[in-house]
C-alpha cells in the first residue's frame, strides 16, 4: 500500500479478504487486502457520504 494511514474495517474477519479505508479532508481511499492488483478507490468525502446514504437507505427498504 501506498504512504497514505490505512485502516483495516473493524467488520473483517480472519484471513485476507479486508476493507482498508484512508481518509484526508479531500480524499476517501478504499482498498481490499486480497486484490492483486492493489487497486484504491479514490472518493470526494461528498461523494463517499451520499453512496453511504444511499446504501443505508436502501437496506432499510429491503
Amino acid at each position: 500500500m501506498s504512504t497514505h494511514h490505512w485502516q483495516k474495517s473493524s467488520y473483517c474477519q480472519e484471513g485476507d479478504a479486508c476493507v482498508h479505508i484512508s481518509a484526508d479532508p479531500t480524499t476517501i481511499r478504499l482498498t481490499e487486502s486480497a486484490d492483486p492488483t492493489q487497486a484504491v478507490l479514490d472518493a470526494a468525502p461528498t461523494a463517499f457520504g451520499a453512496l453511504l446514504r444511499s446504501l443505508k437507505e436502501r437496506r432499510r427498504r429491503d
